[in-house]
């Protein structure tokens, strides 16, 4: 199973679209507090669109309190202060695995980071970017996650014309 982890969310448009990326791609959404919002706020449910009642989400009290109910677990961190490419790592099969993202304001504190520094990764940007959107980036470690796995079912991979069919190209 996929998790992705969201440490301290601070915009409800952001953990909307991530909530419905994870509708999307049967992803578990844990959000850690504090949370800068109410989950009961319209925004967020707007942004999550009619998906938002569909979405796997758990609720922590705090991010030692995440840490401390996974150790063991296998926890990635994206940051833009990793040396490693996102892309160099290989997901383990038949295990949860944890994706895991910072506040949009300063990402995940480094004390933590300095505690995991092989499960660091870095989605790469030119020049000095700050960094991407935060739900951009989830959506980008999710179906990297997916990729790796083939999407296999119940992944729909092909979709059909809605007045015509693709043959109608020929």
């Amino acid at each position: 199973m996929l998790h992705v982890v969201l440490f301290e969310p601070e915009i409800p448009h952001n953990t909307g679209n991530i909530a419905r990326t994870c509708v999307a791609t049967g992803t578990v959404l844990d959000l850690v507090k504090p949370l800068g919002f109410s989950i009961d706020e319209k925004a967020v449910r707007r942004a999550g669109l009619d998906y938002w009642k569909d979405v796997e989400i758990n609720i922590w009290e705090s991010t030692e309190d995440f840490l401390r109910a996974h150790e063991g677990k296998k926890l990635f961190f994206f940051t833009t202060k990793a040396r490693k490419n996102y892309c160099d790592v290989s997901y383990p099969e038949n295990e949860d695995v944890y994706l895991i993202f910072g506040k949009e304001s300063r990402g995940i504190e480094e004390e933590i980071l300095l505690r995991f520094p092989s499960f660091c990764l870095r989605i790469p940007m030119i020049n000095e970017t700050r960094s991407l959107n935060l739900s951009n980036s989830v959506a980008i470690a999710v179906y990297d996650y997916y990729r790796q796995r083939g999407f296999t079912h119940p992944f729909k991979i092909e979709g059909q014309l809605h007045r015509h069919t693709w043959e109608d190209s020929l």
